[in-house]
């Protein structure tokens, strides 16, 4: 079957007068139409950067250095700007994280969606701001003729987030990227938010990369998680078995670091320490000097991708060691540079 889009090994940096710090090292995935694919980790782990080297808005200092991005089988990577213009907004649609700086505070909502829409399609101003009103309504946004005469300033941080959905949406693409879209929103509006994606992308059969930190929207909304940090992809699977069947330790940290119901009255378990310096990586695992389980073999080489089913891989050692001490994975299962290392301790 042909993927929506196609993410192999891609790498990008940032050339920076300190050094090339390299915010996306070697990230592989797919996505299929109608599928929803969550990208997990904390600040700095390279989830947004991901984003940004897809659709190709990254900083001057930013350069796609290696790896490729097939949209419906055509590749984007050095791809004209021309053309990178024609995908933005009909193909691959973009979310970000605070609506309040997204959008020109001197230009009414109504204004900059009709812009959109006219820059993406061939409607005319009449036709554009019909068609705003209506994804304002599609949005459950309330009394959309009277809102599209307004300023930002005059909505609520909820209703901004609705606007900017109704922006990403009005051309219909096939990809809508929220780059952590409930972030600066309460517990109330954040969950009427995830609905209305939810809604929206059943109705209009889309696929979604969610980019966010919180592993509860994950689990509301998506189908397949990658979990990253430091730059590369540490776990990807079903929600399923990210949720129930964590493998990388870094995972079972985040999964631990959840507050439940079974946690009240108890102190929650963060992952101590601070994310890795992208300009001084480890020759190892990058997740070792947080990690209270790290080998020795974990300090001195980098784990390898394992599978350990056909929904699920991971790059861990402790994961490796745990498998061979089951059972249910044997040394000549694995790739000939972890064999040799498990053989030369």
């Amino acid at each position: 079957m042909d993927h929506l889009l196609e993410v192999n090994h891609l790498k990008t940096s940032f050339f920076t007068n300190a050094g090339e710090v390299k915010a996306v090292n070697d990230v592989s995935f797919t996505l299929d139409r109608g599928k929803v694919l969550g990208i997990v980790g904390e600040s700095g782990s390279g989830k947004s950067v991901t984003a940004y080297s897809i659709m190709q808005i990254l900083a001057p200092t930013g350069k796609i250095v290696g790896g490729s991005v097939l949209l419906d089988g055509e590749e984007l990577v050095g791809a004209s700007e021309k053309k990178m213009k024609e995908v933005r907004g009909n193909k691959i649609s973009i979310i970000f994280q605070d609506p309040m700086t997204s959008m020109n505070p001197t230009y009414t909502v109504g204004h900059q969606l009709e812009e959109a829409i006219m820059l993406h399609t061939n409607r005319n101003r009449e036709q554009a701001k019909a068609r705003a009103i209506e994804m304002l309504r599609l949005c459950n946004v309330n009394e959309p003729e009277k809102r599209v005469k307004q300023y930002p300033h005059e909505h609520s941080g909820g209703m901004r987030q609705r606007c900017m959905i109704a922006m990403a949406l009005a051309c219909e693409p096939d990809i809508l990227i929220a780059d952590e879209p409930t972030t600066a929103l309460d517990v109330t509006i954040q969950a009427q938010i995830l609905e209305l994606m939810k809604s929206l992308q059943e109705e209009l059969g889309m696929a979604i990369i969610m980019i966010t930190h919180d592993l509860g929207v994950v689990a509301q909304l998506c189908d397949e998680v990658i979990v990253m940090y430091a730059g590369g992809i540490c776990e990807h699977g079903t929600a399923d078995e990210i949720y129930y069947n964590p493998k990388h330790e870094y995972t079972k940290g985040l999964m631990r670091s959840i507050p439940t119901a079974d946690t009240a009255g108890h102190k929650l378990q963060p992952i101590e320490g601070t994310p890795i310096d992208l300009l001084n990586m480890p020759k190892g695992c990058p997740f070792a000097p947080r990690c209270e389980n790290a080998l020795k073999v974990c300090i001195t080489h980098a784990p390898c991708k394992v599978r350990i089913n056909e929904n699920h891989t991971s790059s861990c050692w402790m994961c490796i060691k745990e498998g061979l001490e089951a059972g249910t994975m044997k040394p000549e299962d694995l790739p000939e540079d972890a064999r040799e290392v498990l053989i030369n301790g």
